[in-house]
């Protein structure tokens, strides 16, 4: 019985792992590596963002066509309006629907886009006189004062604060003792 002959290189199963190849497939593994980490701080850029979100009472061009000066009262505004955002300071005359629209950014604070401002003006009987819009290009920025009130009195450190009433106060009597008077008669002092 003769044996078969035997194959002078048996082929390996494992062709990634032969030396021939060993150096392109690490090349191709880093490569793709590379690809995923630079990929990875682009993923939250556009598809994982926040949607847009509406702040405050949005008076759309299709909800203002429904209210005519000279006609329409305050009811009629609340009706398709709602209620205002704001009213004037001083009088119930004017009605401001106050809006924007935003969406937060990824390790930022949110971003304002698209601020409007509608004001609804009416006259003494409650019927609507005028609608403005004011969008963006129209608004003023108002910058907070920095400044502070001062407090009277002085100011305390934080051990003063802590100890501060140590001290401070002498012992309380009971009864006070009035020149001339008898201690011992029980009878109020003078």
């Amino acid at each position: 019985m003769a044996l078969p002959p035997r194959p002078v290189n048996p082929p390996c199963p494992f062709r990634a792992m032969s030396p021939q190849r060993s150096g392109s497939a690490g090349w191709r593994a880093a490569l793709a590596l590379s690809a995923a980490l630079a990929a990875a701080p682009l993923a939250g850029c556009g598809v994982f963002s926040a949607p847009e979100q509406l702040r405050g009472n949005r008076a759309d061009a299709e909800l203002l066509q429904q209210l005519t000066p000279g006609v329409s009262s305050k009811a009629d505004v609340t009706a398709v309006l709602g209620s205002p955002s704001a009213t004037s300071t001083f009088d119930d005359r004017e009605w401001y629907y106050i809006s924007a629209m935003s969406h937060t950014r990824p390790a930022r604070v949110p971003a304002i886009e698209n601020q409007r401002v509608v004001v609804v003006r009416f006259n003494d009987q409650g019927i609507v006189e005028g609608i403005v819009q004011k969008g963006e290009d129209q608004m003023r920025n108002v910058s907070a004062v920095e400044r502070t009130t001062p407090v009277p009195g002085n100011d305390r450190s934080l051990l003063q604060a802590l100890f501060g009433n140590i001290g401070r106060f002498g012992p309380t009597t009971t009864q006070e003792t009035v020149p001339g008077a008898n201690a011992g008669s029980g009878a109020p002092p003078r």
